[in-house]
């Protein structure tokens, strides 16, 4: 299986919850750790650019939307259980008055 971006990634979100600096010699000691033959071009592209992120702010943005999700997905949920219990009342009242009906005809 080949190695993707979202291990270097993974690897330098890692060192940052572990409060370690996030190096070009620290990303490949995570990364030889799993397993995985480091790509020294990867490292350097990956260490440059989360150089210029505040990792912090990016997660509290990206938590957002992720928490307000299940929220929104609720709501139409809520109305579907809302609208079966509406119509299992008609087949309910539908059916009553059926049999009310058939015992006019004995």
């Amino acid at each position: 299986m080949g190695v993707t971006k979202i291990e270097y990634i993974y690897a330098g979100l890692l060192l940052h919850n572990a409060k370690q600096p996030i190096s070009e010699e620290g990303v490949k000691k995570v990364l030889t750790a799993s397993g995985i033959k480091a790509d020294e071009s990867r490292i350097k592209a990956l260490v440059a650019a989360l150089g210029e992120i505040n990792i912090d702010e990016a997660i509290k943005a990206a938590a957002i939307p992720v928490a307000a999700a299940p929220a929104a997905a609720a709501a139409p949920a809520a109305e579907a259980k809302k609208e079966a219990k509406e119509e299992k009342k008609e087949v309910a009242s539908e059916e009553e008055t059926a049999e009310g009906l058939g015992s006019l005809f004995g």
